[in-house]
């Protein structure tokens, strides 16, 4: 069913990491490059020749964009010759080779076991993995084009000065409500890799996909993307006069759900080399801002009561916020110095909004109360965050119809012989 070749960590050289990613407001855990690969060689004996250089055209095309782009792209926004994105470019690359590579898999055809497809891994310790399987050549595909998603919501999160009127830098509601649409196509993405991609995949085969490529990972990218779409909601309502504080609170405690499920879906994954070790940092980190965030938000709405017990619950509340966004501070300077390096964007935001906030609220409640507790004790009395269902969903993608170019082509003799089945499994 496809054999696996993985070669050891650096063996080739062909793992580009940079030593800083500069400033970011997505993570986005390094771009997995594909290696050339000989179409004609693996399959010149079973198609004609057309569609064989169909196939090497579109993918030598990825090939080489996502090579010069890969250590780059997470870092700058670089524009084509003419004048367009090259993380556009990439991008519907790799949606015009999907439709073609999928003709490999048609029908269950044993032509997906033909090609070795070869791609350089960024979170595993494996510098590559090769597959003879046409079905982690969709998966590789599907992973790449939400990376560049994430990568694209990055580039419109960046805080801009405007030159009028000297303001700090701020981003235009605009391009959060763009970004919030990249996230939802980005998760939508994933979930179809993990839905109706890996399911095709021997058992076998799937335990030794790269860490990068495992369902673990890819539910918790998914997560992720979910996840920081709700925080670009939360801080259009925290912009917005017509938003109650009953909104904010709940779309905080869904944010609180997103980062915890993603924490649980990698926290026992081999995710210590590179950008793993950063990507836990930074699921961790976003998890515990989520938390600082949802706590002051239940404090609030608690402090709304008139009862000493619920005013009790409210200072609780506001303390673990506040420890809970003390913390998230310190681990957002452990994720900005892990390798490779980055810093934050300028704050803008919900953080900004609450970094500000909290501090003073919560100060002003223990004030009122002067009943001080201990981190240990504050921990044991914060009231319990309510529990709410995600709003959000990913996009709903499908895989696209097997290309045209595929009705007329015509098998040549041979592809059907069981001899040919037994002998590339």
């Amino acid at each position: 069913m496809g054999c696996v070749v993985s070669a050891p960590k650096d063996a080739g050289g062909n793992r580009r990491r940079p030593g800083s990613i500069g400033e970011l407001s997505v993570y986005v855990p390094g771009l997995r490059i594909p290696k050339p690969v000989d179409f004609a060689q693996s399959l010149g004996d079973y198609l004609s020749k057309n569609i064989v250089e169909r196939l090497s055209a579109l993918r030598t095309r990825i090939v080489v964009m996502a090579g010069q782009e890969g250590p780059t792209i997470t870092r700058t926004k670089r524009k084509t010759q003419h004048g367009g994105s090259t993380l556009a470019d990439l991008l519907q690359a790799l949606e015009d080779y999907l439709p073609v590579v999928l003709g490999l898999v048609k029908n269950g055809s044993h032509l997906q076991y033909k090609v070795q497809f070869t791609w350089v891994n960024q979170e595993d310790d494996k510098e590559e993995t090769t597959m003879s399987n046409a079905w982690y050549e969709v998966l590789s595909v599907l992973h790449l084009m939400a990376m560049l998603s994430l990568s694209q919501a990055n580039l419109l999160l960046f805080p801009r000065s405007s030159s009028s009127n000297g303001h700090l830098p701020k981003v235009s509601e605009e391009s959060r409500r763009a970004s919030v649409d990249i996230f939802l196509k980005a998760a939508g993405y994933l979930d179809c890799a993990v839905k109706h991609v890996l399911p095709q995949l021997p058992v076998e085969l799937r335990r030794n996909l790269p860490v990068d490529l495992a369902e673990g990972v890819l539910r918790a990218l998914c997560l992720q993307a979910l996840g920081q779409a709700i925080d670009i909601q939360l801080g259009m309502a925290i912009d917005s006069t017509k938003a109650t504080l009953a909104v904010k609170r709940r779309l905080a405690c869904e944010m609180v759900k997103c980062w915890q499920q993603a924490q649980d879906n990698i926290m026992n994954l081999p995710l210590a080399n590179g950008w793993g070790e950063k990507h836990c940092l930074f699921v961790k980190w976003k998890y515990v801002e989520a938390k600082a965030a949802a706590y002051y938000y239940h404090g609030l709405i608690l402090d709304e009561g008139n009862t000493e017990k619920s005013h009790g619950m409210a200072v609780a509340a506001l303390q673990a916020a506040d420890e809970y966004f003390k913390e998230s501070k310190k681990l957002c300077e452990a994720f900005n110095a892990a390798s490779p390096l980055s810093r934050n964007s300028p704050p803008w935001g919900t953080m900004k909004y609450l970094s500000e906030k909290i501090p003073k609220d919560t100060s002003s409640k223990v004030r009122i109360n002067r009943d001080l507790y201990s981190y240990e004790r504050i921990m044991e009395t914060a009231p319990t965050l309510p529990d709410f269902s995600l709003a959000l969903k990913p996009d709903e993608y499908q895989l696209p119809q097997v290309d045209s170019s595929w009705r007329t082509e015509n098998i040549k003799v041979g592809q059907t012989d069981p001899n040919h089945l037994k002998g590339d499994k």
